[in-house]
């Protein structure tokens, strides 16, 4: 994988959003991701075919069809196979798969994967009821107004009833720190303009089940994005066609992409299985254990994800995710920085984005690419994770790259 790009991702808490100013759409952010990607593999004459990841175009934007918009991107594309792909949140997740599915069956040899979602058309309370539909929209009834929150609310009370939460708080509040002093280093994270002062202290805001959820604060919970990303997955003879040097690119080396019954709730509250069960799969396919892994892009949609994830990955025993993170392990100076760009708590979630953003952060990361996020990465330490999920834990995606 090479030649990532990621266009801002636009939302409240950039300067330049207004919720009533015009704002670009899906043409702007599909053009400006896969131009990007182009330019730094030699032009479209290099693709052999592309695959874009949304979740609800046909909702936020009354507009389906998205493989029709690729040739949009250069008139080089045209004739070319083009594919749309959704799996919820992890849409972006889903096209790095059919991309790397693909090149293992030879039919190409370049495949563009495109991620991309616009939300902010829409106030808040309907997004949360387009968002429900990453659930079994059967029994949206039974949930809360503001679904997804409420799903992970749930997780989060049953979280903190088993383990305690006054220290899980701690935990959720380190992990929103961590997400926005990342946010600051990257100029495309919707949280880039962030200037609080006190995050840990504003992230302690006690949940206020009156006006959202009981369990979680606004601080807890990723943002309403705008946004796209754009990768190159490649052989090594599309490498070679694009004149790219294999330091510029990150080796896939093992993926996993697991289904937990939509229908079903989960066994276990505290427990994100299916995650862990793809962790378990991508770690095994590719031979390596988590002490190897250099850095973690992980699926944040709120904070008590990132501790349940922490937790499935096996950084931390059952129940002390939460006390893993508080003490600094998860930060960038850390044991194992995660989300080194802020997640999609401090970047961002344009939800069919998100997959391919995690891929974009970790080519960066592993190839020196990053700029200001930039972490050292251990000569030791070559490999790094992502983990993209659809839903609450229902489509998860896990990618393990290696360093060239």
């Amino acid at each position: 994988m090479t030649a990532g790009y990621n266009t801002i991702s636009l939302g409240s808490g950039r300067k330049e959003f207004h919720p009533a100013k015009p704002r670009p759409g899906l043409e702007h952010y599909i053009t400006e991701a896969g131009k990007a990607t182009l330019v730094q593999i030699g032009g479209a004459q290099n693709v052999d075919e592309s695959v874009i990841g949304n979740f609800m175009a046909s909702r936020f934007n009354k507009q389906g069809h998205l493989a029709g918009f690729i040739p949009m991107i250069d008139p080089d594309l045209a004739g070319k196979s083009a594919t749309r792909v959704e799996a919820a949140c992890a849409s972006g997740g889903v096209a790095l798969t059919t991309a790397f599915r693909s090149i293992l069956a030879g039919t190409s040899d370049t495949v563009l994967a495109v991620g991309v979602e616009v939300q902010n058309t829409v106030k808040a309370i309907y997004g949360a009821d387009v968002l429900a539909g990453a659930g079994w929209f059967q029994h949206r009834k039974k949930g809360h107004a503001y679904f997804f929150p409420g799903q992970f609310s749930n997780r989060a009370g049953a979280y903190f009833e088993r383990f305690g939460r006054d220290e899980t708080r701690k935990g959720l509040a380190r992990w929103y720190r961590n997400a926005i002093e990342n946010a600051r280093l990257c100029p495309t994270a919707q949280e880039y303009h962030n200037t609080t002062a006190n995050l840990e202290v504003v992230a302690m805001t006690p949940p206020n089940g009156k006006v959202f959820v009981d369990n979680l604060n606004i601080f807890d919970c990723s943002k309403v994005s705008d946004g796209a990303s754009c990768i190159a997955v490649m052989s090594e003879d599309g490498l070679k066609r694009s004149g790219i040097a294999l330091k510029d690119a990150v080796e896939v080396i093992s993926f996993a992409q697991v289904q937990r019954d939509i229908t079903k709730l989960p066994d276990d509250l505290t427990i994100l299985a299916a995650t862990q069960l793809a962790v378990r799969k991508a770690l095994a396919n590719a031979g390596i254990t988590i002490d190897q892994l250099a850095t973690i892009e992980l699926h944040d949609c709120f904070s008590i994800a990132g501790i349940l994830t922490v937790e499935a990955i096996g950084l931390a025993p059952h129940g002390k995710g939460a006390e893993w993170i508080a003490s600094g392990h998860s930060a960038r100076d850390g044991k194992l920085p995660i989300n080194t760009t802020g997640g999609l708590v401090g970047w961002g979630h344009p939800t069919g984005a998100t997959g391919v953003h995690q891929a974009v952060t970790v080519w960066e990361q592993l190839t020196g690419h990053a700029g200001e996020a930039q972490i050292m990465v251990n000569k030791g330490k070559k490999h790094a994770l992502s983990i993209n999920m659809g839903g609450d834990d229902v489509t998860v995606v896990a990618i393990v790259y290696k360093k060239n």
